[in-house]
């Protein structure tokens, strides 16, 4: 195959991906983010409360073309949208690291791994222009959230992380994808206390209309 068959095979491959592609924001066909679902992507940050009272800043609300951006990421593979995302998580997420602070994502579950071949909260940070440090691990399986209520969610998670390093009294801000009770933040948040971290802020790209309490 000469070196002209083979650009307009590439090019006949990739117009035709576009073609199977439509917008993760509203399903647009033949573009990967239109314009205005990318614009939707704009930070607007508020503050959510956990059940531990810890404040959270959290870039976007998770409804409307964010919501189905972060599905199509975390569900669909869909690594390019990490780009986009990451930009939200930076506006809040940028303003909190400083000098010896560190960036600490959740913990990604084993089965989630295998599933995905990636960390969503480690990938966004990155993302974001930030480096996290992988220090929080489970101790333990722990049942998907997802169907699980408030109550639920903190009982299934309390005492199931655990810092794999000692802080010294270093600041930590701790990095989610999205709240929606804060169950996850408060568990990270407190095996972190735990290993002589100080938790200086905690932030996630999303909280969920239902969240916990705006604070």
């Amino acid at each position: 195959m000469g070196f002209t068959t083979r650009v307009g095979a590439l090019a006949a491959e990739t117009g035709g991906l576009l073609l199977a592609a439509s917008c993760a924001g509203c399903d647009r066909p033949g573009i990967v983010l239109c314009d205005s679902c990318r614009v939707a992507l704009t930070a607007r940050p508020r503050d959510v409360r956990t059940p531990g009272g810890l404040r959270v800043r959290a870039a976007l609300d998770l409804d409307g073309p964010a919501a189905s951006c972060i599905r199509r990421l975390k569900g669909a593979g869909q690594t390019a949208l990490g780009r986009p995302l990451g930009a939200a998580l930076s506006a809040v997420l940028l303003p909190a690291v400083g000098p010896g602070v560190w960036v600490i994502p959740v913990p990604t579950s084993r089965a989630a791994f295998r599933r995905r071949g990636y960390r969503v909260p480690e990938l966004l940070v990155r993302s974001a222009g930030a480096e996290p440090q992988r220090v929080l691990a489970l101790t333990r399986q722990v049942r998907d959230q997802r169907e699980l209520s408030a109550v639920a969610r903190a009982d299934n998670l309390r005492g199931a992380m655990r810092a794999r390093r000692r802080g010294l009294g270093a600041p930590a801000i701790v990095v989610d994808d999205v709240v929606t009770t804060g169950a996850t933040l408060d568990e990270a948040s407190r095996a972190l206390v735990a290993a002589g971290f100080v938790v200086a802020g905690v932030v996630a790209l999303a909280a969920t209309p239902m969240s916990a309490r705006s604070g």
